[in-house]
């Protein structure tokens, strides 16, 4: 977390967000950051032996630095060189290419998955993606681990298909985004409806007492969250949720 607010306070300063094998090993100083770690570990450097996770295994160490660079290259290029295309969408694209690009490489001894993320989050952000929208595909990750890493290993195997991976980010980014907005909605919904039963009954003025007005406001907004009738005789044990 600590690593994301500070990518964010970078952008909304004005910083650089190109991508660059600095930036990369910078992202992956701060995810182990005072982790216990295996000796041949050192934060921010790529590493010198063989990683895996899985069944899938890093490229070899010796590729490590100039295939970091190749990718920083790539998407920039991308970036930089598509003006007629729409940037979010773009972005989009580019931060899941980047994701599993990066862990395709696991350039480093431990924490490759969260600086991959990391790499995601940066592009989904300086790609004009909303603040709350940018951990969707991280949730997405997180609640589908089973098909998040048979999406890794496939995109990672010799001749895999980037395809599949891509659709199953996007189906999951899209979905996300379906949740959120429906949750502004609700919210927005009960903004409302609370600010008219408050101005209902504070028109009532004397025609009943606060510890009324009150039960009356308890009743109304529990009853509101109600997607079926209510018996009468359950309407004196009601209280909202929140």
């Amino acid at each position: 977390m600590n690593a994301c607010n500070e990518i964010l306070r970078d952008l909304v300063s004005g910083k650089s967000a190109e991508l660059s094998p600095g930036l990369i090993k910078n992202l992956n100083r701060q995810v182990l950051a005072q982790l216990p770690l295996e000796k041949h570990v050192v934060p921010g450097e790529t590493r010198i032996t063989s990683v895996g996770v899985g069944r899938h295994r890093g490229a070899p160490a010796e590729d490590c630095e100039y295939l970091l660079e190749w990718m920083c290259s790539f998407v920039n290029t991308e970036r930089q060189g598509n003006p007629q295309l729409d940037r979010l969408p773009l972005s989009v694209l580019l931060s899941v290419t980047a994701h599993l690009y990066s862990a395709r490489i696991h350039p480093f001894g431990d924490g490759n998955g969260r600086t991959a993320r990391l790499v995601e989050f940066l592009l989904l952000l300086d790609g004009g993606t909303p603040a709350p929208a940018t951990h969707l595909l991280s949730n997405h990750y997180n609640l589908t681990p089973t098909e998040y890493y048979r999406q890794l290993n496939q995109a990672s195997s010799p001749g895999g298909d980037l395809i599949p991976s891509l659709l199953y980010a996007l189906q999951g980014f899209v979905d996300g985004l379906k949740r959120q907005l429906a949750e502004v909605r609700r919210y927005q919904h009960l903004v409302i409806w609370r600010d008219y039963v408050n101005r209902r009954l504070h028109a009532q003025g004397r025609a009943g007492s606060a510890e009324v007005r009150a039960r009356q406001r308890e009743v109304l907004m529990a009853l509101s969250e109600r997607d079926q009738p209510v018996p009468i005789f359950e309407v004196t044990r009601l209280t909202p949720a929140s």
